[in-house]
């Protein structure tokens, strides 16, 4: 019996399993699952828990059953991919004949002293549930700081408004205008939005370093009650230590067909591939499916294509709160609450189609 191991029940990980599940598993084959929570988190929604305007509940689906998948517990340390074993944190260790990587990202912190330590986050749900604590503990008026104004900072910002009107929200982008990535006009849709909501911008800022309730923009200090840091990701620790060749983020470059090269065996999925696109689950689900593609043509002993179709992303879509919403879809700039009715019902979709 031939033991498919996949570390991290995340998006790409849950689209492994939703194609292999329950009919397209081979009879030799079995799966184990491994990941720290007891169910697949919508990490996608961990701006909403935060801020308070969801619960902890909200954010989980449970992962499949089969009788030949086991879902293991715990926490990897070490990927050793000469001797096909995955080292488990205060448990056994596993063997793989093929092993799926999709382990997912954390805080990039690019050097700024003291960020780690002083600082709030949405990487992840145990860090997620924390920052909605000290959040919502919060009394009037306290200054909340948000470094980052990428889509996580902006939806964070716009999400924290709506729950808790009464606070000073600051949100510092490096640029000279917030979701840089994105076409002017939403970014300018954002910033009025966000202006009419007594929400404060700082552009161009540079964080020197962070104290505890103190950040420093070009070395100039703004007392706040709480920082959340939201500016940038890179893969989890744990592949950033593995010996295989990396991108400049540190992501593990790989074949055409999605394995490390030399090693048919090992594929990598999500924030921790090295891939043209930027991070996000819509791609993680579509190398997923991709990647289960290729190993049920292995394990039949098929001959791989030559080439894979390009991994099509249908958009990008961020809210601004409950009722209004904007982004990307079929390349064309949407805004309001059309935005986000699109964001919610492809949520739904999610869920019901995985819940």
């Amino acid at each position: 019996m031939k033991n498919l191991v996949i570390l991290g029940g995340g998006y790409g990980g849950m689209r492994v399993l939703s194609r292999l599940l329950p009919n397209e598993l081979p009879e030799d084959v079995s799966i184990t699952l491994v990941d720290r929570t007891p169910y697949h988190c919508l990490k996608t929604e961990y701006y909403a828990l935060a801020a308070g305007t969801i619960s902890d509940q909200h954010v989980r689906v449970p992962f499949p059953e089969h009788p030949r998948l086991t879902i293991q517990y715990g926490e990897v340390t070490e990927i050793n991919i000469k001797e096909k074993k995955i080292v488990l944190k205060d448990t056994d260790s596993i063997t793989y004949d093929d092993l799926i990587i999709g382990l997912g990202c954390e805080d990039k912190y690019h050097n700024v002293p003291g960020a780690k330590e002083h600082t709030y986050s949405i990487q992840s749900i145990e860090k997620s549930r924390k920052t909605y604590q000290a959040l919502n503990n919060l009394p009037p008026e306290s200054v909340v700081s948000i470094v980052g104004a990428g889509l996580s900072g902006v939806e964070l910002a716009s999400e924290l408004n709506e729950s808790r009107p009464d606070l000073k929200i600051k949100l510092f982008d490096r640029g000279n205008y917030i979701l840089s990535a994105f076409p002017v006009r939403l970014s300018t849709y954002v910033e009025n939005w966000f202006d009419n909501h007594n929400v404060e911008i700082i552009n161009n800022s540079n964080i020197t370093r962070v104290e505890e309730n103190t950040l420093y923009n070009h070395n100039e200090s703004i007392y706040s009650d709480i920082i959340v840091w939201t500016a940038g990701i890179q893969p989890i620790e744990v592949v950033r230590n593995m010996d295989v060749e990396k991108d400049k983020q540190d992501r593990i470059v790989l074949t055409l067909h999605h394995n490390i090269p030399g090693d048919e065996h090992v594929y990598v999925v999500g924030d921790c591939a090295s891939l043209p696109h930027a991070p996000s689950a819509q791609l993680a689900e579509g190398q997923a499916e991709q990647i289960v593609d290729i190993l049920l043509k292995r394990w039949k002993n098929e001959e791989l294509p030559e080439s894979l179709p390009t991994i099509k992303l249908k958009g990008i879509l961020g809210s601004l709160g409950k009722k209004h919403g904007f982004g990307l879809v079929a390349e064309r700039p949407i805004t309001g609450r059309v935005a986000r009715l699109l964001k919610s019902g492809i949520l739904w979709m999610y869920k019901y189609h995985n819940g």
